[in-house]
């Protein structure tokens, strides 16, 4: 990956992390984005002692806000034209109901919102880059000369989550992490095959990833609880978790594939409403509403 730029939220720890290191082991640039220039820094030196030699960028931005990720992604444009890989790690569990500058449900704006707006806004680079090289596949036989750029959203198994068009904010009845946090997984699904759909025949791919439990990461601190016990118990190191993320985002492999979700570099179904091309549409449209987009 030497000449290519990548770009990960949520590396300041745990998954996205160590995605991040895996990428910067790849040879790519990686533009690690924290909530602040304290977070990014302490994420880039967590890096490179993994990776010595990473190639390292700080980028900062608050996922939960939009006026933050506008900024984070004009920051990016203006030092960088193209975007090779873009990997959506970031996310929260929430033990109470917390409302964001923009009004917007906390765990709804950063797991979603955030999703949908930051690579809306990065991909006039990911096109770029697919048609410019880069990240370039060179293979033989029908994908000879193949170059894509790659989203990698990670979300996960939604059981039998469905999304209420009528509260999709968790706004009725009472909160929890368990009522707000499964439907915001199927989102990411159906956002991701929006994306495939959208930018077909763009040199741009986009797949969803469930990575399993991840163990000792800050993702359920807030929660604590029995979740948090199984996780840390049973969960994967976060490095062995990032191995189809990285796969997704490197190998020959998966250049032409798009619009699906795996594990353990094997696809998965996705079944009830993560297969109705209509939910992806209606929520493709709430939340280009909610982001101030036509």
């Amino acid at each position: 990956m030497d000449g290519t730029v990548a770009l990960v939220t949520g590396a300041a720890g745990g998954l996205g992390s160590a995605v991040a290191s895996g990428l910067a082991r790849e040879g790519a640039v990686v533009v690690v984005v924290g909530r602040s220039t304290t977070r990014a820094e302490e994420a880039m030196e967590g890096i490179r002692r993994l990776v010595p030699d990473a190639l390292l960028e700080p980028l900062v931005c608050d996922l939960s806000v939009q006026s933050s990720i506008h900024t984070a992604a004009a920051d990016f444009l203006s030092r960088h034209d193209r975007l090779d890989v873009l990997v959506n790690a970031a996310g929260v569990f929430r033990k109470q109901r917390q409302v964001t500058s923009d009004g917007l449900e906390l765990t709804f704006a950063t797991n979603v919102m955030a999703y949908f707006l930051l690579t809306n806004l990065l991909l006039d680079a990911l096109k770029y880059a697919a048609t410019t090289g880069g990240n370039a596949v060179t293979a033989k036989g029908p994908a000879a000369s193949l170059r894509v750029s790659r989203i990698v959203n990670i979300a996960s198994r939604y059981g039998n989550a469905k999304l209420n068009f009528d509260d999709l904010q968790t706004a009725n009845g009472t909160y929890s992490y368990l009522r707000s946090t499964p439907p915001t997984m199927l989102a990411r699904v159906l956002l991701t095959q929006e994306f495939a759909e959208r930018l077909r025949g763009s040199g741009v791919v986009a797949n969803a990833v469930h990575p399993g439990l991840v163990k000792n990461t800050s993702l359920l601190m807030d929660v604590g609880g029995p979740f948090r016990w199984i996780t840390n118990t049973f969960g994967a190191p976060a490095g062995k978790a990032a191995d189809t993320p990285i796969w997704l985002a490197t190998s020959l492999e998966t250049a032409g594939v798009s619009g699906q979700l795996w594990a353990k570099r094997k696809e998965l179904p996705t079944p009830g409403m993560g297969s109705d091309p209509e939910a992806r549409k209606r929520l493709w449209d709430a939340c280009a509403h909610l982001a101030g987009m036509s």
